[in-house]
């Protein structure tokens, strides 16, 4: 057992090479087939990976355990996190020659793997004390520039719902004369993946110093992160600086939504009235679906 928490922490794929001399003959074929096209392997079901091994489904999920996963799902996320590294400025996880079908496929899987780190990382102390300030808000203002802009707009968008005056700022001046203006009882949320940008932290701390609650969606271990009320720490394996933002948008557009529904339930079944009729509104806006 203390062998198969050690093979945890290192690249599955590797880990799989350097223990196949070791496997019984059943389990062999169930190395040797994900070793053949580990991108399909993530894509098969636990019957597809039996039978291009030519083995048992209980003969993959014991492979599965001996590798110190929960089963074949676990598995898969974690062999999805194995799988390569590389060009800047596009995705680390591609390669120049990379077909159409392989750098989409391993984009995909990256952001796979991406949100289940983040998924274990996430506090739930933190997501709750959250979704506490941002009920009892007087208003709510969300804060994101660059590749965070995008997200602080889709915030804005799910919050209105929720019968509170919200807004999202882009705009670095702007930002900085909505957290001077702010008071006890506004929440502003500052989204940002690296939490080092100095405008964000500069707002940040105006806010703050101004009694307004600000929530921090960013690096744990940031300067931004230190000027935040709470912090939703957040993080994802690429470096910004040199490669576009990709699965950490994501991640954080995940968080959104997370906070957004415990907004939902938080209010109770008694509001749910309320977000009906905003989805009725847009019924006349569109064609009937296809028969």
């Amino acid at each position: 057992m203390a062998e198969n928490r050690a093979h945890r922490d290192d690249n599955l794929l590797e880990d799989i090479q350097a223990r196949l001399d070791n496997l019984n003959k059943s389990e062999r074929k169930v190395a040797e087939a994900i070793l053949r096209d580990p991108s399909a392997a993530t894509r098969y079901s636990i019957a597809a990976l039996a039978r291009a091994a030519d083995v048992s489904e209980p003969t993959v999920n014991r492979f599965c355990r001996g590798f110190s996963a929960t089963g074949f799902p676990d598995f898969k996320i974690r062999l999805a996190q194995s799988i390569a590294t590389g060009t800047p400025y596009v995705s680390q996880n591609v390669e120049p020659d990379d077909s159409v079908a392989e750098f989409s496929d391993k984009i995909m899987l990256s952001t796979i793997a991406s949100l289940d780190k983040a998924r274990q990382a996430l506090d739930p102390k933190a997501l709750s004390q959250a979704i506490d300030y941002l009920i009892q808000a007087k208003q709510i203002n969300f804060f994101g520039m660059g590749g965070s802009a995008s997200v602080a707009l889709d915030a804005q968008h799910k919050f209105f719902r929720f019968n509170i005056p919200v807004m999202s700022y882009d705009d670095a001046l702007m930002q900085r004369m909505v957290a001077a203006g702010s008071t006890v009882g506004d929440v502003i949320v500052v989204i940002s993946y690296t939490g080092r940008t100095r405008e964000a932290v500069d707002v940040a701390q105006l806010a703050r110093a101004n009694g307004a609650t600000v929530i921090g969606i960013t690096n744990p271990d940031s300067p931004l992160a230190e000027m935040c009320s709470v912090v939703l720490g957040v993080t994802a394996e690429e470096d910004t600086e040199v490669y576009m933002p990709m699965s950490s948008r994501i991640i954080h557009l995940t968080v959104i939504d997370i906070l957004a529904t415990g907004v939902t339930l938080k209010r109770g079944t008694d509001f749910l009235g309320h977000l009906k009729k905003i989805k009725e509104s847009l019924k006349p806006t569109r064609f009937p679906p296809a028969d």
